[in-house]
Formats: structure tokens, sequence, C-alpha cells
């Protein structure tokens, strides 16, 4: 999240209306709910984990080891044993 000047955006007017609330810190202005976009929407990461999370359920189902899985995945046991287990009954 990257920060803008208030100055840069906002009328002088408004500025003044909310110093009265909050001078000199840092605030957040929340989306508007319906502009908001879901996590992963921006990037391929959503499609990434799925396909990496497909190919440890095919290399489970082939024989590897859980505790294999998770070093060559980068991951805990109990991460694996859940992907594993979602994959298993569908999600």
């Amino acid at each position: 999240m990257s920060y803008r000047r208030a100055e840069e955006v906002l009328p002088i007017e408004i500025i003044k209306l909310i110093q009265q609330y909050v001078d000199g810190e840092n605030l957040y202005i929340p989306r508007i709910e319906n502009t908001r976009k879901d996590w992963g929407q921006q990037t391929q990461i959503k499609e990434e984990l799925k396909q990496r999370n497909q190919s440890i359920f095919m290399e489970y189902q082939a024989g590897y080891a859980i505790c294999e899985l998770s070093r060559k995945y980068y991951l805990s046991e109990k991460s694996i044993q859940r992907i594993i287990r979602n994959k298993k009954i569908g999600l």
C-alpha cells in the first residue's frame, strides 16, 4: 500500500475538516465495498498456488512422502497434509 499526500488529492476545505478529528496522523480510508478486489485478483498467484497444490497432490499419489514434499516445496508438513486433505475432499 502506498501513501499519497492529502494536498495532492483533496481540497483544502476537506483537509481542514479532517484535521479537526485527526491532526498529523496517518489515516486509512477504506475502499468502497463494491470496488474491493478479491485476494489474488491483480496477480496470477491464485492460479500458481492451484497448480502447485495439484502437483503436490499428484506427487503424493505417486508415492512421495509428506516429508519429501515438505522439503521440495518449502512448506511445513502440516501445510502439505492440509493441501492433500483439501484435494481429497475436492476443495
